[in-house]
């Protein structure tokens, strides 16, 4: 099953003292693959997206996802984009936000797992105070469809 993730408005590509201080400090976002985060964008770039492959099985009539893109427990998956500040080839991990498989609709959790698209999830990376968005995103601030 492929995923895409789409993020836009990126905190240090706004101007003003809080972007000019992500930018000093190197602050990119990645996505977590195992305990490594990948695919690092600067946090001043206009935009981010990954697209990678996980497992899905059904268990009981129900889709349980995994692989190392995906983590938490059964009933509970998710997938990490991590915020960190870099210098050179060092990621220093300063916050995290949360994409549950929970929150994506159970028709277009299945339509991905039968492969009529990729499972996509749209949203911003700034949240209401200027800085990286963290902690569990929900919708309507994560957009999620097939495509």
């Amino acid at each position: 099953m492929q995923i895409r993730i789409e993020g836009s408005d990126l905190p240090a590509a706004r101007g003003g003292a809080r972007a000019d201080a992500l930018r000093l400090a190197g602050v990119h976002v990645g996505v977590q693959r195992g305990r490594e985060v990948v695919e690092r964008v600067p946090a001043w770039a206009p935009s981010a997206a990954w697209q990678f492959a996980i497992t899905a099985r059904e268990v009981d009539e129900l889709l349980d996802v995994g692989g190392p893109w995906v983590h938490g427990r059964p009933g509970a998956r998710f997938l990490y984009l991590s915020w960190g500040n870099v210098a050179g080839d060092e990621f220093e991990m300063f916050r995290r936000a949360k994409l549950l498989f929970g929150d994506v609709p159970t028709a277009l959790l299945r339509a991905a797992f039968t492969g009529d698209g990729v499972l996509t999830a749209s949203l911003g990376l700034t949240d209401a105070h200027g800085d990286p968005i963290s902690a569990r995103v929900r919708p309507p601030a994560v957009v999620w469809e097939l495509r």
